[in-house]
């Protein structure tokens, strides 16, 4: 599957630069309109990030997501500022097909486990994002020395199945994921399905990529640098 991504920054759908709360590009004033081109369009699956959720270490945008939901029937998924179980539950209230777990994976990997027990693996998707081989969390304001290979490695002993994997250094760039370290680690994964998130520019890097194993991508940037397009992510998931 390919997910096209909302970002979602002061009630408006937003593109960051590398991560920078600072760099931000606006693409829509309304992600809700946003949503409902995507719906439109078949596109089958959509990935939102709260970002001001990750800065504040709690849900933010919820009004917003649940009028996604409502918009969109395609599956959905969500991200930023989950850090407790009142915050999975409430989006999985909402009738959100799946929630992303960063930080609080990291910080907190029992409760994490708690959750995929509870709520079972293809509700429960794990957020690993970092550079250089390291995981990053708290919106990736906080760098670690943990190994991404620790953290998927304990997850995957945990139940946990969709790993999101983003590079920092690599999105909002254009510049082509990161094809080595997603497609090790989908090798040395291979019970994990690794998602490739952050620099992937279009078709041919997608095609590059389930070539290494790695089946699933999130779309941001090169959707509204149009070297992608809903068309081409529709007929993909079509498939």
């Amino acid at each position: 599957m390919i997910f096209p991504a909302i970002d979602l920054q002061d009630g408006r759908s937003v593109r960051l630069y590398k991560g920078d709360f600072a760099q931000e590009t606006v693409i829509n004033p309304d992600p809700v309109d946003q949503a409902k081109q995507y719906e439109a369009a078949k596109v089958g699956a959509l990935h939102l990030v709260d970002l001001d959720g990750a800065k504040a270490g709690k849900p933010v945008n919820v009004d917003i997501v649940k009028a996604v939901r409502e918009a969109f029937t395609g599956i959905l998924e969500i991200g930023g500022g989950i850090r407790d179980k009142a915050a999975v539950d409430l989006y999985l209230g909402l009738g959100v097909d799946r929630v992303i777990l960063g930080s609080v994976a990291l910080k907190n990997p029992e409760l994490t486990k708690q959750v995929i027990a509870e709520y079972g693996a293809e509700r429960i998707v794990i957020g690993v994002d970092g550079k250089n081989g390291k995981v990053a969390a708290e919106g990736w304001l906080d760098q670690s020395d943990v190994p991404m290979t620790d953290l998927i490695g304990a997850m995957v002993e945990g139940g946990a199945k969709y790993f999101i994997v983003t590079d920092v250094d690599r999105d909002g760039t254009m510049q082509g994921a990161n094809e080595d370290l997603l497609g090790n680690l989908q090798k040395e994964f291979p019970t994990a399905r690794i998602v490739a998130s952050g620099g992937v520019r279009n078709l041919e890097d997608i095609k590059s990529l389930e070539a290494k194993g790695v089946m699933d991508s999130i779309v941001g940037k090169a959707l509204y640098e149009g070297t992608i397009t809903l068309e081409e992510i529709a007929g993909y998931n079509q498939r």
